[in-house]
Order: structure tokens, then sequence, then C-alpha cells
């Protein structure tokens, strides 16, 4: 296929309007529809966008561009059965809810998780409940322009993070449920659920800051008594401390500025669970996942 036949739809956008977080510059969107869309728009320096959770990208933007995957590969009725492929761009909520309807288990610990499928592989995105890296068998990436099927135990997958080889995509996975009820499904996300009613329904990008060992971060944050800190309109949740919540016209300094603040404020070394774009700290520029989100998305 020649590249006349790629129908990649590319736009200079404000990547502020496709993170949660609504925080971040301009940079040149690649959406693609197909594998071949996929394998031309990872030519050159990239970056890959998910939902845009679990990401807060520089008030400059990024210099790479921006390879999004477009509908095709965001089919929730792809989950019908307990053995299936999911296009990497499917919502995960969308997906936690068909596995509710369905009476399949093994996503209630991802419920309330704000990323779409592929982002959370990369992040292995979860809660004390579970990991998406438990139901997932294996994945379909786009590397080097081929697409290569690996199996999820050689991916790295460790508490939000995984090994994916530079430079690769996830283009869809495959994941193992158990066969239940609706009823028992519905249960069992009743306890995650109930654990979730505290946090935020303000702009965010998900947890700020990965749980240290044998802690967790949100209660050291509010013992060093800074809920409800901010630096210019970026703010600690009143409701849940290991949450930052833009109030309207957050920068992408203010952000990092408050971010500091709290690893300065609270003894127990904290390490920043968000990947950052362009930003001191941040990942460096990658062909790939390497600076992406997700989130997670």
């Amino acid at each position: 296929m020649g590249r006349a036949d790629v129908r990649v739809a590319v736009a200079r956008l404000a990547l502020a309007t496709l993170t949660t977080l609504k925080v971040g510059g301009e940079a040149e969107v690649w959406t693609c529809e197909r594998d071949d869309d996929a394998r031309e728009a990872t030519r050159e320096d990239f970056r890959v966008l998910g939902g845009g959770s679990n990401l807060l990208v520089a008030d400059g933007g990024v210099p790479e561009r921006v390879v999004r995957l477009g509908r095709p590969y965001a089919d929730v009725r792809a989950l019908a059965s307990d053995d299936a492929w999911i296009g990497a761009a499917t919502p995960l909520p969308g997906l936690v809810r068909r596995a509710r309807t369905l009476g399949l288990s093994g996503l209630e610990g991802v419920l309330g998780v704000p990323a779409q499928l592929g982002g959370a592989i990369v992040m292995n995105a979860g809660t004390r409940f579970g990991e998406i890296g438990d139901v997932l068998q294996e994945v379909d990436l786009m590397l080097d322009g081929r697409v290569e099927r690996v199996a999820a135990n050689a991916l790295g997958l460790a508490y939000r993070r995984s090994a994916l080889p530079p430079g690769a995509v996830v283009l869809r996975a495959r994941l193992k449920l158990v066969a239940s009820t609706p009823e028992r499904v519905a249960a069992a996300e009743a306890a995650v659920d109930a654990a979730r009613r505290g946090q935020p329904k303000a702009r965010s990008a998900g947890c700020a800051f990965k749980n240290p060992p044998g802690d967790a971060a949100g209660r050291l944050i509010d013992a060093a008594g800074l809920k409800g800190t901010r630096v210019g309109d970026a703010m600690i949740a009143h409701e849940h401390a290991n949450f930052v919540i833009n109030l309207g016209a957050a920068t992408a300094a203010d952000v990092l500025g408050l971010l500091r603040h709290v690893q300065e404020r609270v003894a127990v070394p904290l390490e920043i669970e968000w990947r950052r774009w362009g930003l001191p700290g941040g990942d460096a520029a990658l062909r790939g996942w390497g600076a992406a989100a997700e989130g997670a998305g």
C-alpha cells in the first residue's frame, strides 16, 4: 500500500482539549483509522495519546507528532464473550459496563479508571481491587512498521508500569474474563465504587502520585495539611489529597509547581504517577509510548 492510500486525519490542536486535566499546548495530531495509517504515522518521532488521563502536557505543547487511534479501534461490542480481542482506543469505562451486562467478571478492579484500553495496558492501570494486567492475555503492537503479537507476560507489567518495547503502539488486546452473572459482577463493583466515592469530580488527571510501599500517597499528603493548597488554578482536592484539580485556568507550570511543593512537604519520597510531556523530570521525547498518556489514555 502506498502513502497515497493512507487516510490519516492530521490537524494542529491544543492538547488541553484532549486531556482530562485540560492543560497543554499545541501539537500536530494524527488520528489513525487502520493499521496502515498507524504505520505511516509512526515513521517519524511521535507520542501516543489515548484518553488523555494520567498526563500533564507542557504549556508550549510538544514538537513530536501525536498519534491517536480512531473509531475503528474503539468498539465495546467486540467484547462478546469471555475471550475477546478489543481495540486499544476502546474506553475502559465502556468495557466495564459491557462486561457487567454480559455477566463477565475480571474488570471490576478498573471500575472508574478514565482510560482507553491501550493506555491502561501501558500503565497497567487499576486499583487495589485489581489491574488490567490481571485479564490481559496478549497484544498486537505496531513496532518498527510491522504488527507484532506479544504475550502479556512479556510486557513487564508491574505496579502502574509496563516495559513495552521502545516505539511500540498498542493496537488491540486480547482479554480473558470469567463467566459469571450480571448480579455478581455488580455486587463486586459495589465495593470498588464505595472506595471511590471520595474522589473529586472536577478536572483531574487521576491520582498524581504512586503509593509508596506500605502506605497511601493521599494519606501522607493529607497528614501534611496540604488539602486545598493552590498554585495558580491548580489545587490539591479537598475530597482526596492525591488528586490535583484544575479550577479553570491552571497551566502546566502551576500543576508542576504544586506537585513539586507536595514532594518537598511530605517526608516520604513520592513518585509522580502521571506521564509528563515536555516538562522537567518527565519522559524524554521517544518514538512511542515512552512519553505517552492514557491514559493511561
